[in-house]
């Protein structure tokens, strides 16, 4: 197999993986339509029983998990809260005390982007919902009442808290208090219980994510091509299961796969560059339950206990929630596991090293596209000595073509001599046909691992190059970059040796016009990397093809 032959063989897998991606995209069954809701009485968990011996008729899920009450709505309505920090305004319903709608200041829109990325949204049931199971105590159908107190974060303020009030039958008194932070996507979730019935009380907490589970729209964004599709639905870590994903698909059909117990690990709602995760306390027994409910919807919550309280008693739980971007820093921050929601594909030992690395090249250059372009130099330096072997090769392989042609034309209808006089003529020159193919092996990988990065990290989501170039993670809007790409692709073949076989050479003439169509597809960070490449391999195979033109009356012997 020559170079040419590998670049075919290149293209076309890549044709193919392009193809099964629109296929799949083709095949994708529609969002499952509402069902209407059963009019039936909900199961309470008995208070004397531990975590996960109840099972709540009234909704889809399986048997043996701890059910969220579902009461009728307060016909009263509720008071909308609404809170500000410095990077986000946050939308608390004190008709279930839930966090509603989440506003990010420092991201724009995906369609608008003179408006601010929107995560937690009532039109998409996307909500952060917390209280106690069972009919006995509050929860997010309840009606709450606001504590008066500061809305917003002020100058010099380090945090800033917001109190709801509630009780339930039984006795039973719930303040919910929210803690924001400054500079923090991480908002605590507190609950203080108390018992002022006159009888013992055993119930447990439970904090959840809803949604929807349709995808959100991504507007010039590139959402997934080249075999990549980013994730959109719950997930989920334990020590024990480590990180896994739970699909929309399987909770129709009941067949989704994620640990009921543990006794660590977080849940979360994962979509392209964003995330809402309740985080719980290690060392804290808990159960984990994703379902889609009666009205079409999609559930997953953390179920905790809060204890067995006797008249008097309370108890405190919290959790925090980090509702936010896939920053890698702030997710470390939350917990040390919940930068793995960041999806680099099946080349993650690769991606990640790739964006650690062009972090810190962004850090000295202050611009994302510099730091892929200082970035792609490092890459060459790195494959320098094996692009320089191959670029050898090629130039010996342009000055033996002429032979090449002639053996060709000797043995027309004798392959088996052909290839023979072929192989001799390799080893005279001592020129190893397969020289040119393992450098671009070995670059491939980190083409598609570079690709993850430039389609998870959010860093570079809305990030500026140069004048046109406003979002390296989006396509080139006037696709000056494919173009530059394909011409250097044009200057690139027309360097490389003339295949003898005319057939060959025809397809190789119009190969890089075919190929260069994917990159008009690509998010202008990867076409980038791919023309600077393309540059700095046409300049080093021009300095070797001269030493070689140089050379040549000692190597293209007749």
């Amino acid at each position: 197999m020559d170079t040419q032959r590998l670049i075919l063989f290149f293209v076309f897998s890549f044709s193919l993986l392009l193809l099964w991606d629109a296929w799949q995209k083709e095949q994708r069954p529609a969002a499952s339509l509402p069902a209407p809701a059963a009019k039936t009485q909900n199961g309470v968990p008995s208070p004397a029983r531990p975590i996960g011996s109840a099972t709540p008729p009234a909704e889809p899920a399986q048997t043996g998990l701890p059910s969220v009450p579902t009461a009728a709505i307060s016909a009263s309505g509720g008071e909308r809260i609404q809170v500000q920090t410095d990077l986000l305004v946050a939308e608390i319903d004190t008709l279930g005390g839930s966090l509603r709608r989440v506003e990010l200041l420092k991201h724009k829109g995906s369609e608008d982007t003179s408006k601010n990325f929107v995560l937690l949204q009532p039109e998409r049931h996307y909500a952060a919902q917390s209280g106690l199971t069972g009919e006995s105590g509050p929860n997010h159908r309840t009606l709450w009442v606001a504590i008066p107190g500061e809305r917003q974060l002020q100058a010099g303020q380090d945090s800033l808290q917001v109190r709801l009030m509630a009780e339930g039958s039984d006795g039973i008194r719930v303040e919910k208090t929210y803690t924001f932070r400054r500079d923090s996507y991480l908002v605590e979730v507190a609950m203080e219980v108390r018992n002022g019935g006159q009888a013992p009380v055993a119930t447990n907490a439970y904090f959840q994510l809803t949604h929807d589970g349709k995808e959100p729209t991504q507007g010039n964004a590139v959402a997934g091509s080249f075999g990549a599709q980013s994730f959109v639905g719950f997930a989920y870590f334990t020590s024990e299961r480590k990180y896994g994903k739970v699909q929309f698909a399987d909770l129709d059909k009941g067949k989704a796969d994620y640990p009921r117990q543990a006794q660590d690990g977080w849940i979360a709602f994962v979509q392209h560059y964003f995330v809402a995760a309740w985080i719980p306390a290690a060392n804290l027994g808990r159960e984990f339950v994703i379902e889609r409910r009666q009205d079409g919807s999609y559930a997953g919550r953390a179920v905790l206990p809060v204890g067995t309280l006797g008249p008097g008693a309370a108890s405190r739980i919290a959790v925090p929630l980090y509702v936010g971007p896939q920053e890698q820093r702030r997710l470390e921050a939350a917990s040390a596991s919940l930068p793995l929601v960041v999806d680099y594909g099946w080349l993650t030992v690769i991606a990640q090293p790739l964006f650690w690395l062009l972090e810190m090249l962004h850090g000295l250059s202050g611009n994302w596209g510099v730091a892929i372009i200082l970035l792609t130099v490092l890459i060459k330096l790195l494959f320098f000595p094996l692009s320089a072997a191959s670029y050898k090769s090629m130039a010996k392989m342009k000055l033996i073509t002429p032979r090449l042609t002639k053996i060709r034309e000797m043995y027309a209808h004798d392959r088996t001599k052909m290839n023979q006089a072929m192989m001799e003529l390799y080893k005279t020159e001592k020129i190893n046909p397969l020289g040119g193919c393992f450098p671009i092996l070995v670059q491939i990988p980190v083409f598609i691992a570079l690709y993850w990065v430039l389609l998870a990290a959010i860093e570079l989501r809305h990030a500026p190059f140069v004048l046109w170039i406003r979002d390296l993670s989006a396509l080139d809007p006037y696709y000056v970059l494919p173009v530059l790409m394909t011409i250097t692709m044009v200057l690139q073949t027309r360097m490389n040796p003339t295949p003898p076989d005319p057939v060959q050479a025809k397809v190789m003439q119009f190969m890089p016009y075919v190929f260069s169509v994917f990159f008009f597809f690509f998010p202008a960070g990867l076409v980038l990397y791919w023309l600077v490449n393309n540059i700095l391999s046409i300049l080093q195979q021009w300095q070797i093809q001269r030493m070689f033109d140089r050379d040549r009356p000692a190597h293209a012997k007749r």
